[in-house]
């Protein structure tokens, strides 16, 4: 018995997944129910809910818009000027999302007015399908900033009738005719002639423009697809398909369209501030060729730069010519001078001055002189007549070379002087040339600009007038607006499997927080996990009205009375043969059936020849007579009494047994703690045993007196019964702490009340006639249990 707690004990460390398992299982019409109840919901959910598409759009935008300065400079982009300030695709996603152009679109497209058909449940919106159309005029802003809902039905062909949103009548109007309502203005008109044979109730609700454009706003999606490309995928989702793809569609619409009323507002701007500008260069140009032509009438020139050059090279020559004066006329004085110093003798250089002078020829006739008076000499002498002669024509020609180069010299000298005169006007004309050409530089420079700026801006002029004429959007269409054919939303295949999940966790979370906080005893499987009692059989719940086990019982409770008494064969080993058995029966509370298992018990061991007797110590609360036909008389009488014999006249013999006796706990004493404690009942005792094999003892509840423990020296072995679903675990601990003190001898443990648990074992009532119930469908769990 030892060894087998032992492994009682290991095994219930182990978790137990078919055990949990069917914990839950056994309660699957919950599940089933739960399951059904939530995709029921789920289908009333998908059923009755208005389901959402999403409608995308697809665009190409050019990088070059309103947003930033550069756009309004374009015209003027080759100058350079913002060069640093670049338009974005993100700058055209927030144009796009703005409030001003999502308002501007619900405008257009009128969809703060919507049209309305009663269904069962909801109402659904038509849209275009509705037969009729109202039309607002002279609406105030007040009006517009709140809800109002009208009904609309036909009357006639002609007229029909409006009702307000507490369904009071407010007129009987014709198509196409204002009617007022307040201080508003409306029409009716009719959508299609054939529409006017159609009868119809119509709800049509007016939004407050402010708030259906805050909701389009936040349901609008936009981004690029890419972050290297200027793509633009726009999506909303909405109820109605085509108020989605309208919607995207006229945003697309007036995003070009504002960006083309910008660009010709800027092309226009840009051609007034160009002929502005021309206008004013014009008049600066005109001024500026007035004063360069002043300016050349004053100063007498043409052309400041080929006259410089002229000066610059006339001052040249000049100098030049300065120069080979003054060397000639140096050259002279030299001659004049050596003329002078020089005797008849001595030739004169011919070579020094230039040939076209007149000294020149008498210089070369002198020296022919000399020479012939020199070769005379060398023949005759100095007084001859030749010789005299020749000296007399030297000197005279001597003087006529000195004369003449005094006339060169006064011609140099008369030369230079005017060089000097003519140098010094040249001079001073070049010494103007710095001042003139700066005057006249000054006056090109502004000439030049007024030309260039004059023409750049009439060559912008033309560019503008182009760009004005034709004007490119700013955004392609790529992909028109397209939506989904199923809805986003609801999801139905995720409603349904969200509903499937809900429906067994559901039923499974109840059942988890049932289990958590009941804190009672289920099972022999709670005993094992809080106790180390060795455990003796489980009794399941009654099945039938039989209190009392006979021969003929194949119930499940009499079944697992048997395997009890088979089990407690086993506790009473070390109790020898040819000694009567005493076996105890106790509980933490009373209810627990500890009686009941008393009486069967006895009745079972009863049935196999054995003399079984039993008796009834639990003397504050006797039960036994609610199972037996019992005197009123009993234990307490015998215990009370003086007598030392007698104890025969109080058992009684149960009827249909033959091995069966009673002994009742009879009337209750005033003092039965003191009566247990008599000697009297150790005497009481030896002698049953001399005279049946078991002796059943039913005694009182250990939690609540101490009557039990007085008298537990006495028993061979105690059966603590515990009953299912009434005693609460942490109770356990009392009869732990019994068992380990040994305070209840040769302890063990008993479960009363269970669920009978279908495939554990081999069943209850096997063999036995009773029909072999069938192993569940989740039997094939038991793998994991190995």
């Amino acid at each position: 018995m030892q060894n087998l707690h032992t492994t009682e004990s290991q095994n219930q460390i182990n978790f137990n997944i078919k055990e949990e398992i069917e914990k839950y299982l056994k309660h699957w019409k919950w599940f089933l129910l739960g399951l059904f109840l939530a995709i029921l919901s789920a289908f009333l959910y998908l059923r009755y809910t208005i389901a959402s598409y999403k409608a995308v759009a697809t665009i190409l935008v050019k990088d070059d818009r309103k947003g930033n300065m550069a756009s309004e400079l374009s015209a003027f982009s080759d100058l350079g000027l913002m060069s640093n300030i670049k338009s974005n695709v993100d700058n055209e996603i927030e144009v796009v999302k703005s409030r001003t152009l999502v308002e501007s679109t619900i405008k257009e497209l009128e969809l703060n007015i919507s049209y309305l058909t009663q269904g069962r449940v909801k109402w659904e919106e038509l849209y275009k399908k509705s037969p009729v159309k109202i039309i607002l005029s002279e609406s105030s802003a007040k009006y517009l900033s709140q809800n109002h809902f009208y009904r609309v039905e036909k009357a006639t062909n002609s007229t029909f009738t409006i009702y307000d949103e507490s369904d009071l009548k407010l007129g009987v109007f014709k198509y196409g005719e204002y009617f007022k309502i307040g201080k508003e203005k409306f029409m009716i008109l009719v959508n299609k002639p054939e529409y006017v044979k159609i009868n119809y109730n119509i709800g049509i609700q007016v939004n407050p423009i402010g708030q259906i454009t805050e909701s389009f706003k936040n349901r609008l999606s936009v981004a690029t697809i890419s972050k290297n490309t200027s793509v633009i995928e726009l999506s909303i989702i909405d109820p109605v398909k085509e108020k989605a793809e309208d919607f995207l569609n006229a945003l697309v619409e007036n995003y070009n369209k504002d960006a083309i009323e910008d660009k010709k507002y800027i092309s226009e701007n840009t051609s007034k501030f160009i002929e502005q500008r021309l206008s004013i260069i014009s008049d600066e140009l005109q001024d500026v060729e007035k004063n360069k032509e002043v300016f050349k009438k004053t100063n007498k020139i043409t052309d400041v730069v080929s006259e410089a050059s002229l000066y610059l090279e006339n001052a040249s020559d000049f100098e030049r010519m300065q120069v080979e004066n003054s060397t000639q006329l140096r050259v002279v004085e030299t001659m004049i001078n050596y003329v002078n110093s020089s005797d008849t003798e001595e030739l004169i250089p011919v070579n020094i001055i230039t040939q076209d002078q007149g000294a020149s020829g008498l210089i070369s006739e002198y020296n022919q002189l000399v020479l012939q008076k020199n070769k005379l000499l060398k023949t005759a002498g100095s007084k001859n007549t030749l010789v005299q002669n020749l000296d007399n024509k030297i000197n005279a020609l001597k003087s006529s070379v000195s004369s003449s180069l005094n006339q060169v010299k006064s011609s140099l000298l008369i030369k230079k002087n005017d060089l000097a005169r003519q140098n010094a006007i040249l001079s001073g004309k070049i010494s103007q040339i710095p001042s003139q050409e700066r005057s006249s530089r000054d006056i090109d420079r502004k000439q030049n600009i007024k030309e260039s700026l004059y023409l750049y801006l009439l060559q912008k002029r033309e560019e503008t007038a182009i760009s004005l004429a034709v004007t490119a959007p700013n955004a392609k269409v790529i992909d028109a607006a397209k939506a989904a054919k199923s809805p986003v939303s609801p999801n139905r295949r995720m409603i349904y499997l969200g509903a499937l999940l809900l429906g067994v966790l559901i039923p499974f979370g109840i059942l988890y927080l049932i289990d958590l906080f009941d804190t009672k005893i289920k099972s022999r499987v709670d005993l094992e996990r809080n106790t180390t009692i060795p455990f003796l059989g489980e009794i399941p719940k009654l099945e039938t009205g039989q209190l009392i086990i006979d021969s003929t019982s194949r119930t499940s409770t009499a079944e697992a009375i048997r395997i009890v008494r088979t089990n407690l064969e086993f506790l009473l080993t070390n109790v020898p043969e040819e000694e009567a058995k005493v076996i105890f029966l106790t509980s933490t509370y009373p209810k627990e059936g500890k009686t009941f298992i008393s009486v069967n018990l006895a009745s079972t061991i009863a049935l196999s020849e054995k003399r079984v007797l039993l008796v009834g110590l639990d003397i504050r609360n006797p039960r036994l007579d609610e199972y037996l036909k019992l005197e009123s008389r009993g234990v307490t009488n015998y215990l009370s009494s003086k007598e030392s014999n007698g104890l025969q006249k109080y058992i009684t013999k149960v009827e249909g047994f033959s091995n069966l006796n009673v002994l009742p706990a009879g009337i209750i004493p005033p003092n039965p703690a003191e009566l247990l404690m008599s000697k009297k009942v150790g005497d009481m005792f030896a002698e049953l045993k001399k005279e049946f094999d078991y002796i059943i003892v039913d005694t009182a509840p250990v939690s609540l007196v101490t009557d039990t423990l007085l008298i537990a020296k006495y028993a061979d072995a105690f059966i603590y019964v515990t009953r299912a679903n009434f005693l609460d675990k942490r109770m356990l601990e009392l009869p732990e702490r019994l068992y380990n003190e040994k305070k209840l001898p040769n302890m063990s443990i008993l479960i009363n009340d269970t669920e009978i648990k279908t495939g554990y074992g081999y069943g209850y009532g096997y063999g036995y006639g009773q029909t072999v119930e069938k192993k569940p469908w989740y039997s094939f769990l038991n793998v994991f249990k190995r």
